[in-house]
């Protein structure tokens, strides 16, 4: 009988190291379940407060970007203001110089008309200047001329009157010869 005891302590022994361990491991486990469920709490809670922090940053991230955007379009809009002035202060400065350059283009045609008409003028009055000191040489020479054909006419009556008072006085002495032989 001795061999009947053997059968139950080892089954026995063996419940009661089961119970030991499955009473250490039953206590523990509902601590261990209790501790896993709060650090997946407070995993969940982390990760639930990095997403908050994550999506704040992003909140603002996209607030700041948002604001950049408008300051952005702000500056764009004022430079593009700034472009679309300038362009039209040159577009205007351009009309104007382009009728400045029509009106200056009417003026030098003017100008250049008017010179070719001095010129016209100069070359007539040159013309017209040539032909008075051909007239005044002319002129110079013909009383040249005339003074000489004075002075040889002149010359000719002192010996037209020279030969007629020669005449005459020999008319004379041919007369006084002549009464001087009839009173004789």
């Amino acid at each position: 009988m001795k061999k009947n005891y053997v059968y139950f302590i080892a089954p026995l022994v063996g419940l009661v190291i089961f119970t030991g361990i499955y009473w250490t491991y039953a206590a523990g486990y509902e601590a261990k379940l209790e501790a896993a469920k709060k650090a997946q709490i407070e995993a969940r809670n982390e990760r639930i407060r990095q997403e908050n922090l994550n999506k704040k940053a992003a909140v603002e991230a996209a607030i700041a970007a948002q604001e950049k955007r408008k300051q952005e379009k702000k500056e764009r809009e004022e430079r593009e203001a700034r472009e679309k002035e300038q362009r039209e202060i040159a577009m205007q400065a351009r009309i104007k110089a382009r009728e400045e350059a029509r009106r200056m283009q009417d003026q030098v045609n003017r100008l250049k008309k008017e010179v070719a008409d001095a010129k016209k003028e100069v070359a007539r009055i040159e013309e017209e200047k040539k032909r008075l000191v051909d007239e005044a040489a002319f002129q110079r020479q013909f009383v040249q001329k005339a003074e000489a054909n004075t002075k040889s006419l002149s010359t000719v009556i002192e010996r037209i009157v020279a030969s007629d008072k020669a005449i005459d006085d020999a008319a004379k002495a041919a007369a006084a010869a002549a009464a001087a032989a009839k009173k004789k």
